[in-house]
């Protein structure tokens, strides 16, 4: 199967299922001589892992790193560091009624026409439980990037939406509250909200804002590889990302030029930031900063009518644990991919001069 790895230089390869023995990767490309924080790849994980509240799956994984390869006594060797989070709460029963059903909206037709066959078993490859391993190494990333800072919190769920420009928000509220929305009132809202739908055995959208600062001037490669694509990229590959927006997005689509144009200062800032830090496909200093658009969780706790594999209409409904929002444990994700990219593009711009 191709497309499991992600990077040029800064690469990773994942492998593993949701309910196999254990899921892993490969980190090729990473400098020697990096010294690695095991406590803070710990807490990303933390972040990411189910069962964390009350308003996320309570399957039980620990999401503990076993590390294999390319790290010596805390520190990069420069070879391919290689690592296990093995899975440990696998309830596979709870999807043998789908062994020969369509999920409607999940990866089970496509895979199944693809392959020809499938894991019905949680998704299998196809399951979120994956990007744990796109967590992994986008925390081995940001201690690589140490001087750039990576933040993403939750700016809407359904219909509440938060308006207040990024500028304006304490970070240090994130991690506060279990929807990780940097503004304390509108996370209760929000956390009451799902609540109400996991209730009703539904489930809900939202929107993830990333904000990416300290950035130097020059991340990116022209044409094809722009830093926008790229991050574009990277946040598509996540699971239930149905769109992505940086920089002025669709709202600078209502502008006119006179007013869209980031005008220089002297020392080469902006006074607007309307590119969203980024111009020609390359860095420019300024603050880079995009929306992640999730679409509602698929697998819902109510009936829904379907197809099995000979095509007949058959019903089914949801069962064992799954997010009814999966925007809050999401956070960290686009934070890790973020990352990615901005490793990458970093090394690659090592050797872009004399």
């Amino acid at each position: 199967m191709a497309g499991n790895s992600f990077g040029t230089v800064f690469k990773l390869t994942s492998f593993g299922e949701s309910h196999g023995a254990a899921i892993g990767g490969i980190i090729e490309g990473c400098p020697a001589g990096i010294k690695i924080d095991l406590e803070a790849i710990a807490l990303e994980m933390q972040r990411r892992k189910p069962g964390q509240s009350a308003i996320v799956t309570q399957r039980k994984e620990e999401d503990e790193v076993e590390f294999l390869s390319g790290i010596f006594e805390g520190i990069t060797t420069g070879t391919p560091i290689g690592f296990l989070i093995k899975n440990t709460n696998q309830k596979s029963k709870d999807y043998s009624h789908i062994k020969d059903t369509y999920r409607p909206s999940h990866a089970d037709f496509t895979y199944d026409k693809k392959y020809g066959t499938r894991d019905y078993r949680g998704g299998g490859r196809s399951s979120a439980r994956e990007t744990a391993c796109r967590v992994v190494a986008g925390a081995i990333a940001k201690q690589l990037l140490k001087d750039i800072s990576i933040t993403a919190y939750v700016s809407g769920v359904g219909e509440l939406q938060l308006s207040t420009p990024y500028q304006e928000l304490d970070f240090s509220e994130i991690e506060k509250n279990p929807v990780r929305c940097a503004d304390p009132v509108m996370a209760t809202a929000m956390e009451s909200y799902i609540k109400q739908v996991r209730k009703q055995g539904d489930t809900v959208g939202g929107v993830i804002t990333c904000v990416i600062q300290n950035v130097p001037v020059g991340l990116g490669e022209p044409v094809f590889d722009k830093l926008h694509a790229q991050l574009g990229k990277a946040m598509l590959s996540i699971n239930a990302v149905k769109g992505f927006e940086y920089g002025s997005g669709f709202e600078g689509t209502r502008l006119q030029g006179s007013v869209h144009n980031d005008a220089f200062n002297a020392d080469g800032t902006t006074k607007t930031n309307y590119s969203g830090g980024i111009q020609g496909g390359i860095s420019n200093g300024e603050d880079i900063y995009f929306s992640v658009a999730f679409k509602p969780v698929a697998t819902l706790m109510q009936k829904q009518a379907t197809i099995n594999k000979k095509g007949e209409a058959v019903e089914m409904q949801g069962k064992g644990r799954h997010d009814p929002c999966v925007v809050p444990r999401a956070v960290p994700i686009v934070e890790a991919m973020a990352a990615l990219v901005l490793a990458d593009f970093w090394l690659l711009n090592r050797v872009s001069k004399m």
